[in-house]
């Protein structure tokens, strides 16, 4: 029986997705297996090797529908990874959609004129295009 749980997350792009992880400091293996309890394995894009034999892993989900809202999970054993998961991936989530915010301004466009972290943590990003 698998002990494997998936999360899914708000995140749509694998080359951002792991340029954050490491940017986090994590070292990355692409295309590998999870591991989890007694051994099991389940495959993911991005794999967090962890020295407890629990890794973590993204793997991508495709949509069911033609709609094309494919995602990213987060998979693992959590019993045996022994994280609390919003710590884990609220880091993670706020610089996937910082670095994913400053591609789209530049590719419409746009310029950063300022950029300011606020006493709650937010990221508070002011951009212009001159017209």
């Amino acid at each position: 029986m698998s002990h494997f749980s998936r999360i899914k997350v708000q995140i749509k792009n694998g080359e951002i997705l792991h340029q954050v992880l490491q940017e986090l400091g994590y070292s990355v293996d692409c295309s590998a297996q999870v591991r989890g309890y007694q051994g099991d394995k389940t495959q993911a894009e991005y794999v967090i090797r962890r020295s407890n034999g629990y890794d973590l892993g993204f793997r991508c989900s495709h949509s069911d529908g033609n709609d094309g809202d494919d995602h990213y999970e987060l998979v693992a054993d959590f019993w045996g990874a022994r994280i609390n998961q919003q710590d884990f991936l609220n880091p993670i989530l706020q610089n996937y959609a910082h670095k994913t915010l400053m591609a789209n301004v530049q590719a419409q466009g746009f310029d950063v004129e300022a950029q300011e972290t606020l006493e709650d943590g937010t990221l508070r990003v002011v951009v212009g295009r001159w017209v």
